[in-house]
């Protein structure tokens, strides 16, 4: 009581105008102590946990020096693959089926034929070799990674930004964004690194069970912090959307920003509501024109498109070895499994035409350099588990599931994504979006599609979230 009264004793006695400042100071404080407890509070993350992927036992130590590594082939693994492509067996399509039944093996005809005889392996494995590849051993794992530095200049800003990529993709996907990225852009320019998912191409595949994007995302966070970086930015679709993300769950202090071109929210109550209103009245629930375009009709466009295109994920999702044994063994069957997928995931209506509209945005020599990655380094069973792995339990279920994302985040919808999830659905999960970008084309493989699209709308994200610091 008597220091209350002293006090009171000692603001009266002040002038108004100091009375003022005092009052202003002390609103300023607590609103600031109010917001840091509040934050404090709010936000939650994911612990890190620790895994042993390796053969065996975990052994007291292990190497963490980065090697060099270089991709090479021989004569022999050519002239094993041509001998292989050689004895494939093609059964007749059905009558103007297109692409309806999967890969039209009139059309796969031609690829392969191009493969077998105006492919050239070498010349593609001397062009991957043009950024520097590294490998370093994490939780039993040889892990690979190209990493690409920005050319030195005077008043640039150089921004370590980490590119995940998914499946059936590999960490070749960005070799034509990677020159858009590492260039000055108004003073801005990225150091990139780009893994290969353990499992995936280069990157040691896991010996034993569990291995999944929580182990992944882990596992970069060891690379990045092995490289010297303590704070960075994240980019990723597909699987390389949920690894980043679980990444920035991890380690929120450590991520300055998050842009993904697939995201997923979190269902409830909110979203079913705005499927029910959506349509009719969009302004009440967050929509845009855009939004009502892009989901509905729901069911059509969400739901029967889906199970259209989602037999691979539930054989991937439950017996991978059983369907790999094939495709493992098979390139033209690997192929014709892999390249499927970059055609109507590129654009649903590809599906209409006999030729699968690959060559409308891909050459071949593109296309079937992700397959040799695939078939020369025999991932293909590897990558396909990673679905097993991920997909045990319900995904909601999981921590991750349950946890919010609070860095910074930008958006890119493509149109040709598999699904839409407006910014209203997206904001359940991402609490902290700066950028929700509408693009104006491209489809599931963004990076490989449309990589001046995707550059411009990173260096949009990430320069509106440098103006914080």
């Amino acid at each position: 009581m008597q220091r209350l009264e002293l006090l009171k004793e000692t603001f009266f006695g002040l002038d108004v105008v100091q009375q003022q400042i005092l009052i202003g100071t002390a609103v300023a404080v607590g609103g600031l102590l109010a917001y840091l407890l509040r934050i404090r509070r709010k936000v939650k993350t994911i612990p890190l946990g620790e895994g042993w992927w390796g053969a065996g036992r975990k052994p007291l130590s292990e190497d963490d020096q980065i090697h060099p590594f270089k991709v090479q082939t021989s004569d022999k693994e050519i002239q094993d693959l041509h001998e292989r492509i050689d004895r494939t067996r093609y059964a007749d399509p059905l009558e103007d089926s297109c692409f309806h039944y999967g890969f039209n093996s009139t059309y796969l005809k031609k690829v392969v034929s191009y493969w077998r005889h105006e492919f050239d392996w070498k010349k593609q494995v001397a062009m991957l070799n043009e950024y520097p590849h590294f490998k370093t051993k994490i939780e039993g794992l040889d892990i690979h990674f190209i990493h690409v530095r920005p050319p030195r200049r005077e008043n640039q800003k150089v921004l370590p930004l980490m590119l995940v990529h998914g499946w059936p993709g590999s960490f070749y996907e960005f070799y034509k964004i990677l020159p858009l990225l590492t260039q000055n852009h108004d003073g801005v320019a990225f150091e990139v690194i780009c893994p290969s998912i353990p499992g995936y191409g280069f990157s040691d595949a896991p010996h034993k069970q569990g291995f999944n994007t929580l182990a992944a995302a882990r596992v970069f966070l060891t690379l990045m912090e092995r490289l010297g970086f303590s704070k960075f930015y994240l980019q990723g679709g597909d699987w390389g959307s949920l690894i980043t993300t679980n990444m920035a769950q991890m380690k929120p202090l450590c991520v300055k920003g998050l842009h993904l071109n697939m995201f997923l929210s979190r269902r409830g109550f909110k979203m079913l509501l705005s499927l029910m209103i959506g349509p009719y009245l969009p302004f009440l629930v967050g929509f845009s024109r855009e939004d009502v375009r892009r989901l509905f009709p729901y069911f059509e466009k969400n739901v029967w498109s889906m199970l259209r295109e989602s037999g691979y994920l539930h054989i991937q999702a439950t017996k991978p070895d059983t369907a790999g044994c094939g495709v493992n063994n098979s390139p033209v069957g690997l192929a014709a499994y892999i390249l499927e997928k970059f055609s109507t995931w590129t654009d649903s209506n590809n599906r209409e035409l006999e030729d699968g509209g690959l060559e409308r945005k891909f050459s071949l020599n593109e296309l079937l350099t992700n397959v040799m990655i695939y078939w020369t380094t025999g991932s293909i069973v590897s990558s396909m588990r990673f679905y097993k792995e991920n997909l045990k339990s319900n995904p909601e279920s999981r921590v991750d599931g349950k946890t919010n994302v609070y860095v910074p985040t930008g958006l890119a919808a493509f149109p040709g994504e598999l699904m839409h999830c407006p910014k209203s659905w997206a904001q359940l999960k991402y609490e902290d979006i700066y950028t929700y970008t509408f693009m104006p084309r491209g489809g599931h493989f963004a990076a490989f599609e449309e990589p001046e699209l995707l550059a411009n709308d990173i260096f949009h994200f990430v320069k509106k979230v440098e103006k914080k610091f």
